[in-house]
């Protein structure tokens, strides 16, 4: 019998190449993840350099085959829409189910929410922001239930509202930057429809709707180690091999490899062991 779901999360984050020549320039994506099961057992991040991981759904498929998936079990993967996120796991599992990430839906949407704020009132329309506002409040509401057709719809009238024709003298510098960016939203929700499930229902179910694991999955073996507290520059062959060993070290199975490779190997602590040794 198959055990219950496992939830994948996954994410992407950015690291300082050693061939930029300036602070803006220069950066090569890691796509980093963590698996988190329903019931007992540990969970493990995984991470790579996209540009030079040659079989990235093989390593992703050997994580979870470390954390006993069946292909019968079902694994429920959150991403963030992206289009190397999104096909990664895609056809992996039979019995998978891939939603799109509520956590990154909201950050865009309260983008827009503060945006709107800063809108000048039209001669016609003098509560112009007020109703912008209440049109995304709604667009909200709508993507917790998972009402897709209206939010289509929704997101047109907005984009007609915001309007800005290209030929105007002096024209509004908030509403034409709320206009580019609500179309980029648009494009993205339209890209992802098909992943938007009803939120409110799964998470009154108890069920996952956030990748927030995997952010800080992104955190703790990105962010961390290469790009806040160590100001380094990494070559993508260099940055891969070393999220080999960060991950290992996180998910305590750096010993199983060194005695896997060196029989003689004794050392049986993990990290958490090492800190009380050195604090002793």
């Amino acid at each position: 019998m198959p055990e219950l779901p496992l939830v994948v999360g996954l994410d992407g984050g950015y690291v300082h190449s050693a061939a930029q020549s300036s602070r803006s320039d220069g950066w090569f994506e890691v796509i980093a993840g963590k698996s988190i099961p329903s019931g007992e057992g540990a969970a493990k991040c995984f991470a790579f350099v996209q540009t030079i991981e040659t079989k990235p759904r093989r390593r992703l498929h050997e994580v979870l085959a470390a954390q006993g998936v069946q292909a019968n079990r079902a694994v429920i993967f959150l991403t963030d829409g992206g289009e190397d996120v999104r096909d990664m796991p895609r056809y992996l599992y039979p019995l998978s189910e891939h939603y799109l990430d509520w956590f990154h839906l909201t950050m865009r949407l309260t983008v827009l929410a503060n945006t709107a704020k800063s809108l000048a009132p039209l001669p016609e329309v003098p509560d112009f922001a007020d109703r912008i506002g209440a049109g995304l409040e709604r667009l909200k509401w709508l993507l917790w239930h998972g009402n897709t057709f209206r939010v289509g719809q929704l997101l047109s009238w907005l984009e007609d509202d915001l309007y800005v024709d290209d030929e105007a003298e002096d024209p509004p510098t908030v509403q034409v930057k709320l206009a580019r960016y609500l179309g980029e939203f648009a494009t993205y929700i339209r890209a992802n429809t098909h992943l938007i499930p009803n939120y409110g229902e799964r998470h009154r179910c108890g069920e996952a709707i956030s990748s927030a694991p995997a952010e800080s999955a992104v955190n703790q073996v990105i962010s961390k180690r290469m790009v806040k507290k160590q100001q380094m520059r990494w070559s993508p062959a260099g940055a891969q091999l070393f999220l080999q060993v960060r991950t290992a070290v996180l998910n305590n199975d750096l010993a199983d490899c060194f005695r896997r490779w060196y029989p003689g190997f004794t050392h049986r602590g993990g990290p958490a062991e090492i800190e009380a040794g050195l604090a002793a």
